[in-house]
């Protein structure tokens, strides 16, 4: 199994913000600093998780961002799914882009089903439980 950049970019950037005291702002700069993200990746990746609902941003001169919830009530198959573009968008292992039968691929569907039990099993685990044990 292999995360992308934005996923793993994504719990780094959220286990700082877990890390730190509750309520703290933090700015995108600190985030990419602390965790050695780049910031313009970081940003898009926040947005997303702003849509979401996993962190709140803060506009302003002391803006930036801080968690929307405790950490501990943040499964991490939801932030994955919050920085996916496309929660069913397969890559096609034969075409090498998205796959190209939308409905009749069993192997598409295999692994969207193959996807959906992943989220599952990450929707039991959450970010305060990373942010414990990782220490950077």
């Amino acid at each position: 199994m292999q995360f992308t950049k934005a996923e793993e970019y994504g719990l780094f950037g959220l286990m700082f913000l877990a890390q730190q005291p509750t309520n703290t702002v933090a700015t995108l700069r600190e985030i990419s600093d602390a965790q050695g993200v780049p910031d313009k990746f970081l940003a898009k990746i926040f947005q997303n998780l702003t849509k979401a609902g996993i962190v709140k941003s803060h506009r302003g001169v002391r803006g930036g961002f801080s968690l929307a919830r405790p950490a501990k009530k943040i499964p991490i198959g939801e932030v994955f799914e919050a920085i996916q573009a496309n929660g069913d968008s397969v890559k096609c292992i034969i075409h090498g882009k998205e796959c190209p039968k939308k409905t009749k691929c069993p192997v598409r569907d295999l692994f969207i089903q193959g996807r959906r039990q992943m989220y599952a099993y990450f929707n039991k685990q959450n970010v305060q439980t990373l942010a414990d044990t990782y220490h950077n």
